[in-house]
């Protein structure tokens, strides 16, 4: 998708993971965030859903809120959700974090469907992972600061790749 006029409608982007209180929220408030300090928050819009629904409308897990916000995101605005059919008419990105869920959205992708989805790690140009691990049921920090540190990682990777498209 280029975008070359200022005008121009915003680049839709979803980050998808299972539940929508640890990954997607993780890169929902990541990427917002630098997309705020670099001033480019106007170019997008950016949101965060589950392929399943177990949490709707809760708050992200504590333990991923709280090493978020020792990195300095805050992502006490977010709620889970689940992702929607109409979510692929909305969407020019839809961003798995895992391969299972990446199967989920395309068995849901209608084919008509001409935007992005794929693997959210696939721009990351550190990583030596394809998938973000589900830090759910680790026990202690580790799990959570390896998120953050691949998130950070792919979602640099994407401001890049989304802004050579812009200028394009």
């Amino acid at each position: 998708m280029r975008h070359t006029d200022v005008n121009s409608k915003p680049t839709r982007i979803l980050f998808v993971c299972l539940g929508n209180i640890c990954r997607s929220p993780t890169a929902h408030g990541v990427f917002e965030r630098m997309l705020e300090q670099r001033g480019l928050d106007g170019h997008y819009e950016i949101d965060s859903a589950g392929t399943a629904a177990y949490h709707v409308g809760k708050a992200p897990d504590p333990r991923t809120r709280a090493a978020a916000l020792r990195r300095g995101y805050s992502l006490e605005h977010l709620r889970a959700r689940a992702v929607q059919d109409e979510d692929f008419n909305h969407y020019d990105f839809i961003l798995a974090m895992d391969e299972a869920n990446l199967r989920d959205l395309r068995v849901r992708c209608p084919g008509h469907y001409a935007g992005h989805l794929g693997l959210f790690l696939a721009f990351a140009q550190t990583a030596r992972v394809k998938e973000v691990p589900d830090p759910y049921y680790t026990s202690g920090e580790a799990g959570f600061e390896e998120v953050l540190d691949l998130v950070e990682s792919a979602s640099e990777g994407l401001i890049r790749y989304l802004e050579q498209e812009r200028q394009a």
